[in-house]
């Protein structure tokens, strides 16, 4: 692993229910796409490589597909058995799925290359475990960050937070543009053909609450710079969250700002 894959492991660790209480109905959104974008119908043998709780792979159970789940994290793993993927989810992470090559017919990551040290490495054992003809489908977030993102940052130089320290980055040779033309790039690189690249723009809507819960327990670059900060750091934090979100409420007190989603997706060529 990458200084940038082991500081994301730890990031992680042990977050699943406090992932599943804040923002994981947001990273829910796209998966009906990326199903579609992979080919996910009934009879398909379906990896979904970093599952979290499971969301993408019940989903796709539920559309009648042989599902395969996998996920770095022992608390999702375990969550996601929970959930009821018992015997179908199981420890494992990229760049070295434990399968071979041509096991499925479409492999799905939802905003899992945002996590991962080599996301080219990443996208090419995707493409590994697809067979000819089979499709590999995947999610990121973009940069710029959309305003629902940018929130955090706003609320920490609000609050007069300190620099922000030197975390590990994925490495500039091995970096990707979070951009439409960037994901295309990384596809296409990989090896895949017919490929395609769309922006998935919708507004989140969100218990505020629910929403501060995520940085509140680790989660997230907020979450990170808050795990170590002083009291009185975390209250200014906390009381600026409650400022800047006011003018975003919506009729119903719900935090409601615009974010995006990348879903780029490929076909595995023959040999």
């Amino acid at each position: 692993m990458t200084s940038f894959d082991e500081h994301e492991r730890r990031r992680w660790a042990g977050r699943a229910e406090a992932y599943v209480g804040s923002f994981a109905r947001l990273c829910a959104y796209p998966a009906d796409a990326l199903l579609d974008a992979a080919g996910a119908r009934a009879g398909a043998r379906l990896l979904d490589v970093g599952t979290g709780p499971g969301t993408v792979a019940a989903l796709a159970a539920g559309r009648g597909a042989a599902v395969t789940a996998v996920d770095a994290e022992p608390s999702m793993v375990s969550w996601a058995r929970k959930s009821g993927l018992e015997g179908r989810c199981a420890l494992a992470a990229l760049p070295r799925l434990p399968f071979p090559a041509a096991a499925f017919d479409a492999a799905v990551a939802n905003f899992v290359v945002n996590h991962v040290g080599d996301p080219a490495a990443a996208v090419a054992e995707l493409r590994r475990v697809v067979r000819p003809g089979g499709h590999v489908a995947v999610t990121l977030w973009p940069h710029p960050q959309p305003p629902l993102q940018q929130l955090w940052g706003r609320v920490y130089e609000a609050a007069g937070g300190p620099p922000r320290p030197d975390l590990p980055r994925v490495a500039d040779a091995k970096n990707v543009a979070r951009t439409p033309d960037g994901i295309v790039g990384l596809l296409r690189g990989a090896g895949l053909d017919a490929v395609r690249c769309e922006t998935l723009s919708w507004v989140h809507r969100a218990d505020p609450e629910d929403w501060w819960a995520g940085p509140a327990n680790g989660i997230g670059h907020l979450g990170h710079l808050l795990a170590d900060a002083p009291d009185a750091l975390c209250r200014r934090v906390r009381e600026e969250y409650d400022r800047l979100t006011a003018d975003h409420l919506d009729a119903d007190g719900l935090l409601a700002l615009p974010t995006a989603a990348l879903l780029g997706w490929g076909r595995v060529g023959c040999p």
